[in-house]
């Protein structure tokens, strides 16, 4: 059990509605014709397309290949033809479209070449390697390449596995660990034998007993002293550092990196990808995702990335009133611009939305200075002020208030009775703060490339002034040692020109004479 907890400061307690999803068990999702797969699925670079148009491909194949440390690769979810690689919108709010491959399914589902790693006889990069070859990635949402987090080079004292969620609506990791408890309970061994680990918790707010309990005997039959606990229900206690500071009374500042803290967190879904990929050899090609909200079978579907999100949601059957759906959860996630967009590693929640779910938000009016927002905020910052000074455009102040530790978890805006978007302010004063320094940046690089040209026009001029007079110098040697003689030639050479040049100016002298007389 947990002993021992800390509190952070503010949170709210919104609706759970969770009872809806969980009452079926998890569902497969019937294989789609076509699936489009957005190349940048992860944080950091794109992987490389390593597939041509035309080609075939086996499930499981790789279609694109790590670009760099902080990046990951992406598997055919199927077996089918490459018939395109371009560019195809996908869920976020701009509606903006991403390099993509897109399979068109032959209905076999053929798994290629794939077997189990023998990761006892590997060593801690070759498990990375292998990893960041499946594609494995943080299934919590914020889809940070897992090998990465492996790599660390401090001790870990907490590996902390998250099976929080806190978002209303959101099921999926709850019947995961419900109905797979044994595969999760071996990726946390894993990882935490790599990480070579001091101590394993895995923390379930309390409104999940199912799946505490299914994680408890899953532990005791494989013989493994976890920790497995619950925390308080608050939104956000699954927030990467609220729950360390839950757990470890560890502070993890926006630029300081868990790990640098003797800590290492992963999603309960990430660590079952990452057993499924080291004891199956199975890289992460498909996921959970909960489709709820104005639906008239709220489930849990097991639907292969790529799948196209409007596809997924018929499945549940949205109501005739459905007016919109909703990426994400309704705290963090956003109102999809269309659904004719595939599903990532990433997505975990559909929301069908409605008017009575989600009636129409009241006209935004002014601030009162009530500071309910400053009592919710999870990170104990003052958003009223922060809203004064990214509205008047006050960058400077806004950093003064420490803008970078927000979260944009949006409790504030949740209890805020003025209605005012507070998020999209942050996110607008975030955003035009990393344009500022992008501009800085590149102006400081133009001068610095401008300082270099000049340093190097005037190296390579004194480089030239200092080998014409070594050649000065030399010829002068040269002559001295060649003696009076050569001077004499010289003084002789000299005296034909100058009687030359005084014979011309005779003739010429003559013949000006001569043409002056004529006229």
């Amino acid at each position: 059990m947990l002993k021992n907890l800390f509190f952070f400061p503010g949170g709210v307690k919104p609706e759970h509605h969770k009872q809806e999803s969980v009452t079926q068990p998890i569902a497969a999702a019937p294989l789609p014709e076509r699936l489009i797969l957005p190349l940048k699925q992860s944080v950091g670079a794109a992987p490389r397309p390593v597939v041509t148009v035309g080609e075939k491909v086996c499930k499981g194949q790789p279609i694109a290949a790590a670009e760099g440390w902080i990046s990951a690769s992406l598997h055919a979810p199927t077996s089918g033809t490459v018939v395109d690689i371009g560019n195809y919108p996908i869920a976020h709010p701009s509606g903006l479209a991403v390099p993509a491959i897109v399979i068109e399914a032959d209905g076999r589902d053929a798994w290629g070449e794939h077997a189990p790693l023998d990761y006892e006889k590997r060593s801690p990069r070759e498990i990375q390697n292998y990893l960041q070859a499946f594609g494995v990635v943080g299934l919590g949402g914020a889809t940070f390449p897992s090998h990465v987090k492996l790599s660390t080079h401090t001790p870990v004292e907490e590996l902390i596995i998250n099976g929080a969620e806190c978002e209303p609506y959101i099921t999926c990791d709850d019947l995961l660990m419900r109905a797979r408890a044994a595969d999760i309970i071996a990726g946390v061994a894993f990882l935490r034998d790599v990480l070579n680990a001091k101590r394993v918790v895995i923390a379930i707010e309390n409104n999940k007993p199912e799946a505490a309990a299914a994680l408890r005997a899953a532990a005791a039959a494989k013989g493994e002293n976890f920790t497995i606990g619950c925390i308080p229900t608050c939104y956000p206690a699954g927030s990467l550092r609220q729950l360390i500071y839950t757990l470890t009374g560890k502070r993890a500042p926006t630029n300081v990196l868990p790990g640098e803290l003797g800590v290492q967190c992963f999603n309960v879904a990430t660590a079952y990808s990452v057993w499924r990929a080291v004891a199956h050899g199975e890289p992460v090609i498909r996921r959970v995702v909960t489709v709820s909200g104005n639906v008239r079978a709220p489930q849990n579907w097991e639907a292969p990335i790529g799948m196209a999100m409007d596809a997924l949601l018929q499945l549940s059957e949205p109501l005739a009133d459905t007016d919109g759906v909703i990426v994400g959860g309704p705290m963090m996630g956003f109102s999809a611009p269309t659904l004719n967009v595939p599903l990532m590693k990433g997505s975990n929640c559909l929301i069908a939305r409605s008017p009575k779910l989600f009636p129409a938000r009241p006209p935004e009016s002014p601030c009162i200075r009530c500071t309910s927002c400053a009592q919710a905020c999870p990170q104990g910052l003052q958003p009223f002020e922060l809203y004064w000074w990214s509205r008047a455009r006050n960058f400077a102040k806004v950093e003064e208030y420490a803008l970078s530790e927000c979260i944009e978890c949006g409790c504030c805006a949740y209890v805020c009775p003025a209605s005012i978007p507070l998020v999209q302010y942050f996110r607008f004063a975030k955003s035009e703060i990393r344009a500022a320094a992008k501009e800085q940046k590149m102006a400081e690089s133009a001068r610095a490339r401008f300082e270099f040209r000049q340093f190097r026009a005037e190296r390579e001029k004194a480089e030239r002034a200092e080998k014409l007079a070594r050649a000065a110098a030399a010829q002068a040697a040269k002559l001295e040692a060649a003696g009076g003689a050569q001077h004499d030639a010289e003084s002789a050479k000299q005296a034909i020109i100058a009687a030359a040049v005084e014979r011309a100016s005779v003739a010429n002298a003559a013949a000006d004479s001569a043409q002056t007389e004529n006229h």
